[in-house]
């Protein structure tokens, strides 16, 4: 383990914790930071108003500071970054104080390679627009990238056709579950996996990082000498969302590899 891979800091994608955060998102973001999370990836955001799970982005901004978390990413609907949502996304995210503007999902561009292609465009856009400000944009992998063309997947697809700075995070238990190969696109894309969520894969249910196939040494040994990347974020949840055993038993999985 090298003395970067141990500075990385490790966000929560608040997706897994979803039904907590909707009961009451005070509370959860607590409990969250009391498990040992520095930071949290809201999710579902469409660029329409200032505002996340009905909280103004001051207010929301003041949750996290008072819980001693950072905004280390924002789920997006590609729409958030068309038009004048982009002005309201870029916004929200700037009093979060979060760089990252990260697609989670595009089922209906990623199905085709000429709207990919559209994708690709969309996002070489955005990334020239942020740029000034300090601020990326990229793409989350979900199973469904990992259909292939051709004998080439949409994944890489769009990301051999759009800018370096273009953050591709990849989700290794997603590309795994669509049939993808992590370790080759971490290996095919050096440079572009700036955030990166940690999900294992081929477990029992219920089970976490490190107890599945995935081959953790390889993947944190790629991304600290070829990507370094600015986050890890955990996505294990629970089923519905609910509670936090799951998220808090991740997190002492990657405490144990020295994470």
């Amino acid at each position: 383990m090298t003395e970067q891979a141990s500075k990385v800091p490790i966000g929560l994608q608040l997706f897994v914790v979803r039904g907590e955060c909707e009961k009451d998102l005070p509370a959860t973001l607590q409990a969250v930071a009391e498990i040992g999370y520095v930071g949290v990836e809201p999710w579902g955001y469409g660029g329409k108003e200032l505002k996340w799970m009905g909280w103004g982005a001051r207010d929301l901004r003041a949750l996290l500071d008072d819980n001693g978390l950072q905004c280390c990413g924002m789920h997006l609907s590609t729409e958030a970054l068309l038009g004048d949502n982009l002005a309201r996304t870029v916004e929200l995210n700037q009093e979060l104080g979060n760089k990252f503007l990260i697609i989670a999902i595009d089922r209906a561009r990623m199905s085709a390679v000429d709207t990919i292609m559209e994708l690709a465009g969309i996002l070489d856009e955005t990334a020239e627009k942020l740029k000034p400000l300090g601020m990326l944009t990229g793409y989350h992998a979900h199973g469904s990238d990992f259909v292939q063309f051709d004998g080439v997947t949409a994944w890489e697809i769009l990301f051999s056709n759009t800018r370096q700075d273009v953050v591709m995070q990849m989700d290794i238990g997603n590309c795994a579950s669509g049939g993808g190969d992590p370790i080759g696109m971490l290996v095919k894309f050096p440079g572009r996996a700036r955030s990166v969520h940690l999900k294992d894969y081929g477990g029992a249910p219920g089970s976490v990082i490190g107890e599945g196939v995935a081959d953790w040494d390889e993947i944190f040994r790629l991304c600290d000498t070829s990507h370094h990347p600015e986050w890890y974020v955990v996505e294990e949840g629970e089923q519905g969302g609910l509670g936090f055993s799951v998220p808090a038993r991740s997190l002492q999985a990657l405490k144990r590899m020295g994470k």
